[in-house]
């Protein structure tokens, strides 16, 4: 990918981005609020079965949340990767994210898993465009958290809905302090409820990989070549588009199989 664009100079902070996004969604009616209620089931759920990794309490403004640290065993870090899950799930869920922060501490990296804000089970993804601003300050405190310890670089990971906060985290603040981000899944919606937040990846100036399986879901396949085309103009040579044959959205079964061509990506940069 050699196709290089001119920064961008970024004139609006998170804060101001999610205020506006936030005071958008008031003036149509939608009620925004995470249920506080059920994430705590879910942590409770976390706490009960968690196996490897320590349970961290961070602070994002008046909120306090639950996320799951894993330090590598090697001696040898190469980095650290910070962990989204996807919709109405908690940060160590046995389908995806919980084995892939394991196998990629395994790999060297030091993993955080962070539990981000649910609605209820049966809200779909225009319900959660309401709370999409509820995730930006907990990226930061995860940010915060692995740079006062000293775990440089930062790679930003995000599955499913993750990614639909990761992205318009991107969107408001370039990525700061973020070496590079990975999306999986990007793009999924529910029936009849289109993509409302652009794909940012134009104006970042670090790499992105963008993959997901050949079973996904059709919004997922169906906006890969406009994702593709934005991750290009973006113009970094270390960003690619990869395709997990087999697997699904959730990537049951296929931890391992996801795993892999996201280790090689991140052997394949230079930070």
């Amino acid at each position: 990918m050699t196709r290089n664009t001119p920064k961008i100079p970024r004139t609006q902070s998170a804060g101001t981005c999610a205020l506006i996004l936030t005071l958008l969604l008031s003036l149509t009616g939608v009620a925004i609020a995470a249920d506080v209620e059920r994430e705590q089931r879910l942590v409770t759920e976390l706490e009960a079965s968690l196996f490897d990794g320590e349970l961290q309490r961070l602070s994002a403004g008046k909120v306090t949340f639950t996320a799951v640290e894993l330090r590598p065993d090697s001696t040898a870090v190469r980095g650290s990767i910070i962990l989204l899950h996807g919709r109405g799930v908690h940060a160590d869920w046995p389908d995806n994210i919980g084995p892939l922060r394991m196998a990629l501490a395994q790999n060297g990296w030091h993993t955080l898993s962070l539990q981000m804000p649910v609605l209820e089970k049966s809200a779909k993804y225009f319900d959660y465009l309401a709370i999409l601003p509820e995730a930006f300050p907990r990226i930061e405190a995860g940010i915060k958290h692995l740079l006062t310890g000293g775990h440089r670089p930062i790679v930003l990971l995000a599955h499913s809905c993750g990614a639909h906060m990761a992205m318009a985290w991107l969107e408001a603040t370039a990525g700061r302090h973020v070496d590079a981000f990975i999306g999986i899944g990007m793009g999924a919606t529910d029936y009849r409820q289109p993509m409302q937040r652009p794909f940012p990846f134009a104006t970042l100036k670090i790499p992105v990989l963008d993959i997901y399986g050949s079973e996904d879901y059709p919004s997922v396949h169906r906006l890969a070549p406009i994702r593709l085309e934005k991750i290009q103009l973006g113009g970094h040579l270390g960003s690619a588009q990869v395709v997990v044959d087999g697997a699904d959205h959730d990537f049951t079964a296929y931890t391992s199989a996801m795993a892999q061509p996201i280790s090689r990506w991140l052997d394949s940069l230079t930070f």
